[in-house]
Order: C-alpha cells, then structure tokens, then sequence
C-alpha cells in the first residue's frame, strides 16, 4: 500500500497566524494517523513579496509547534522549470492563449457590458471573468504582440479545456465545502471563466504551480482551508489536462477573529512568534485553535 503524504505549502511573505498553525498541525495530525509523511513546501513564486527571513520564520514557528517534516524542503522559486514543461503541454494541447489585454482595459470593458444592468459573470472571489478579447485574436495578431514584446499572461481557454474531457469532473472530499459538501464533489471550473496560467516573465500561477507540485511530490492528501474549496475545481481540470492523478481533498474550517473575519498576514493579525513573546505556549495553541 502507498504511503499517504500530505503537505503544508505557506508562502513566505508574512509571519505565521493561528489560521496557518491551525492547517499546519491538522496536516500533521493527519499524516500521523494514517502512518504517512507530512512535507512542507515553500510557495514563494511571488518573488517581490517572498522574503528569506520570512522563510525561517515559518521553519521556527513550526518547530516551536513540535511539528517535524521531511526534507528537502521543496521551494517554487527552484522549480520554474517544473512549471513551464507543464505550461508548454497545454499550449501544445491548444487549451491556452496569450492574454495582453490589461486590468485597467478589463475593467473598463466590464464597466461598459453592465452599463444595460446585466451583470458581467465573475468568478467564486467576486473577480470580473475575462472578456472575449485575447481569446478571439488570430493567431498572426498573438504572434506579432509577442514578438514585440508586449507584456501578456496566459489564460486557460475554458470552453477549450472542457472539451477535453471525457466525462464528468469531480473530486473526493472528507472535510466540507461552503454548504456542507463532503463525498463526491462535482467539479464546475467554468465558474472561474478563462483563468491565467502563467504570465510572460513567471511561467506559472498558484493554480498551476500548486497542481504541477502535488504530482511531483506525490502527495496523496491536499488538506487546507474552506477558502480554497472552489478553486479545486481548476486544479481537478489542470490535473485531467497535465494527466495528473488527483488527490484526496480535505478542505478545513477557517480559523476567525472576534468580529467573523478570516486571520490574514496582510491585516496584521498577531503571528505566532508575537505570541509565543507573550507567553503563549504550543499546547496554548492548540486549544486556541480547537484542536
């Protein structure tokens, strides 16, 4: 029988919060009961936010946790030639385009589609979905732009990718969704609308880095926040496209400050270094975390 493995992927611009020791140790609870390896990855594709004092912080905090993972330790930065292999396969299977139209053009063509009052499609995070503009380019236009060296990103032709399915798309689920789904989940990526891929000078994004490292790494468990529950179903179709097998999914509760809001590094909620300066130790952790 196969080892489990299951994996803790933070990415290294902000210190640790309760949330991220809340998925952390769960991760680790659970590769110990099913006799399995847990693995920590660094996702720090964002090269301008991710910083290395940031990176040994984490490995800190979560030795303090009493939490211990196998090396080496798989950082993105070292891997972008992962990245583009997958990239290349699904430009060659014609299931992505280069996308040169900007945000502030985006923005203003969506301003200009809602202007009868119909509501321009948007994806499960509220974002705009993208207009028809780079995917209905001809082939000679696409290639003039980038060989002027105009600034694109690739996007996922959806309705492309969609028709290479065989059949239905779903994914097993043992922790719970936004309205309680567990069992078997039906995919539905097409909410997400043409999603970027990749971008002309990072040849990938968290959709495709995080898939292309779950294969590669082995890991047989993805457990992680409920946050990230509707992006699974871009990672089942990339996993369908790249010929991946797809993991278990366990999609957690979210730990919340006092007013209901999700913990986050960008609102300056407490780390666990500030925590453990006033004297909080990791079995304080745990229970402040539910576990």
């Amino acid at each position: 029988m196969t080892q489990p493995v299951f994996r803790f992927a933070p990415s290294p611009n902000g210190p640790l919060h309760l949330g991220h020791a809340y998925s952390a140790m769960l991760n680790h609870d659970m590769a110990a009961d099913a006799g399995g390896r847990f693995l920590l990855r660094i996702e720090d594709i964002d090269m301008a936010r991710s910083q290395p004092e940031f990176e040994r912080a984490i490995c800190a905090d979560l030795s303090w946790l009493g939490l211990d993972w196998q090396e080496p330790v798989r950082r993105q930065s070292d891997h972008f030639d992962d990245y583009r292999s997958a990239l290349d396969a699904l430009i060659d299977g014609g299931v992505v385009y280069p996308a040169f139209t900007s945000r502030a053009a985006t923005r203003a063509f969506v301003a200009e589609a809602e202007e009868d009052g119909t509501p321009w499609p948007r994806d499960p995070d509220g974002v705009p979905h993208a207009p028809p503009l780079d995917r209905e380019r001809s082939v000679s236009e696409r290639s003039r732009r980038m060989a002027d060296g105009e600034p694109f990103a690739w996007r996922l032709d959806m309705k492309a990718a969609l028709s290479h399915l065989g059949g239905k798309l779903d994914w097993h689920e043992t922790g719970a969704g936004p309205n309680g789904e567990a069992g078997a989940v039906q995919a539905d990526p097409a909410r997400w609308g043409d999603v970027v891929i990749a971008r002309k000078d990072t040849p990938t994004s968290y959709h495709l880095a995080v898939v292309v490292d779950d294969a590669l790494q082995g890991v047989s468990h993805v457990v992680r926040g409920r946050d990230l529950f509707h992006a699974t179903s871009v990672h089942r179709l990339l996993q369908e496209l790249l010929g991946f097998a797809p993991p278990v999914y366990h999609h957690h509760r979210l730990v919340l400050d006092h007013t209901g809001r999700k913990l986050s590094k960008s609102k300056g909620d407490a780390g666990l270094a500030a925590l453990r300066t006033a004297g909080m130790t990791p079995a304080d952790i745990r229970r402040a975390v539910g576990l």
